[in-house]
């Protein structure tokens, strides 16, 4: 009987991302596997087996931590076929938006113990940051389990108010499009502006990017790093009367991160 381990249910853009992170550190149990049909080439690393369905597991698997990678969407048909393991005193850790607590509850009983998180893509780089919410089955070693897992691919933070993962999805979680956003924007100013198509593209994608790398980098707040390249009545103090009017970016994100907010919690039921 192989006791103990991991098991991936999904192995898409997110799941593939933070297996990566678990094999290179060496942070998830073994053994592991992962649940998926049809695996991107390389999405299943070395050291990790793929099964098609959860009927192909190994008789007698039984996992220490499941995590739940599926799209929300399709969650009803796939989480019950794993209540089995949560009967045995496995770890449910759920990375699907919108999807409650109390939902998995009662797909996999009232006594499992359950962490629902809410990473963002840049754990495809190692730079992604997780909120995480248990629930009052989940002991203090599962706990710290799922805070290992999760490191591996970034930054947590962990919440006692499982309300705050809406605006947690809106604001980081869906937040890396906003960041692209922002990038295709200035590219398309540059272009009306009359810079090359190429030249522009090169401009706003390094200039983002360099943006976020310093903001990463320097203990300074973002207000700060702000100030120190807005000189007195310059080309930035110019450009930023426009972003930082009453009707400018502040507003415009607000609307945007209630717009997922409420999303989120329409996609919980």
């Amino acid at each position: 009987m192989q006791a103990g381990g991991l098991l991936l249910v999904g192995c898409g853009k997110m799941g593939s991302a933070m297996l990566a992170g678990w094999m290179a550190a060496g942070s998830a149990p073994a053994p592991v596997f992962v649940v998926e049909p049809s695996p991107a080439p390389g999405a299943v690393p070395a050291g990790a087996a793929c099964v098609a369905s959860v009927d192909a597991l190994p008789p007698g698997f039984s996992p220490a931590v499941v995590v739940l990678a599926t799209k929300p969407q399709v969650m009803d048909a796939v989480v019950p076929a794993y209540a089995r393991f949560a009967a045995s005193g496995a770890l449910f850790v759920s990375v699907a938006a919108g999807r409650t607590l109390a939902y998995f509850a009662r797909h996999l009983g009232a006594s499992a113990a359950i962490v629902r998180t809410m990473p963002n893509t840049p754990a495809q780089v190692g730079r992604g940051i997780t909120a995480c919410c248990a629930n009052a089955a989940v002991s203090d070693a599962q706990r710290a389990l799922a805070d290992r897992l999760m490191a591996a691919v970034g930054e947590v933070g962990w919440v006692d108010d499982e309300a705050m993962i809406d605006a947690v999805t809106a604001v980081s979680g869906s937040g890396p499009a906003y960041a692209f956003l922002l990038a295709e924007c200035m590219a398309e100013a540059g272009r009306r502006a009359g810079l090359p198509e190429d030249l522009a593209e090169r401009l706003a994608r390094a200039t983002v990017a360099g943006a976020g790398e310093l903001l990463h980098r320097s203990p300074e707040s973002a207000a700060q790093l702000r100030r120190n390249v807005t000189s007195p009545n310059g080309t930035t103090a110019a450009a930023l009367e426009v972003l930082m009017a009453a009707d400018g970016m502040q507003p415009l994100l607000d609307r945007a991160v209630a717009a997922a907010a409420r999303r989120s919690r329409e996609l919980a039921g």
